[in-house]
């Protein structure tokens, strides 16, 4: 594997850890490019640079303050990193203006992100929001 590609990867390690579960939003400024776009299916609108990056970060760790990510798998081919990943976490504020719930979560996501010079400029995050809205008891489970 090229050494860009484990580079990539060890960004993505390094966000998982430090910006989603630490919340340290500081580490966005050198992740994520000014002209980044991502496309995330929980989002009606593309998120746009670091600043945007920032909002949904605060948005989800407000909503979940102790969050915990867990990397399931990371896939790295020419620009593109994959990330499986797995989402834990009690909540305890508004996320998508749900109240808090005080129920604890556990969910699987994806995500893909494409790095040019060291800093990742497209996104696209597919999160089982489904499974989600059953565990916080807003969405009935099938029976």
């Amino acid at each position: 594997m090229a050494a860009t590609e484990e580079t990539n990867k060890e960004l993505v390690r390094q966000s998982n850890d430090e910006i989603w579960g630490e919340g340290n939003l500081d580490v966005i400024d050198g992740y994520v490019s000014d002209d980044y776009v991502e496309h995330n299916a929980a989002s009606p609108q593309p998120i746009h640079g670091p600043e945007g990056y920032k909002e949904n970060v605060e948005m989800v760790r407000s909503a979940f303050p102790d969050l915990d990510v867990t990397t399931e798998d990371l896939i790295s081919e020419g620009d593109k990193v994959v990330t499986r990943y797995t989402l834990r976490g009690t909540h305890e504020g508004e996320l998508m203006g749900i109240e808090p719930t005080g129920k604890t979560i556990e969910v699987q996501g994806i995500s893909i992100g494409r790095f040019e010079d060291g800093t990742v400029v497209e996104g696209w995050s597919v999160i089982d929001m489904m499974s989600m809205m059953q565990q916080l008891g807003v969405v009935e489970a099938p029976q």
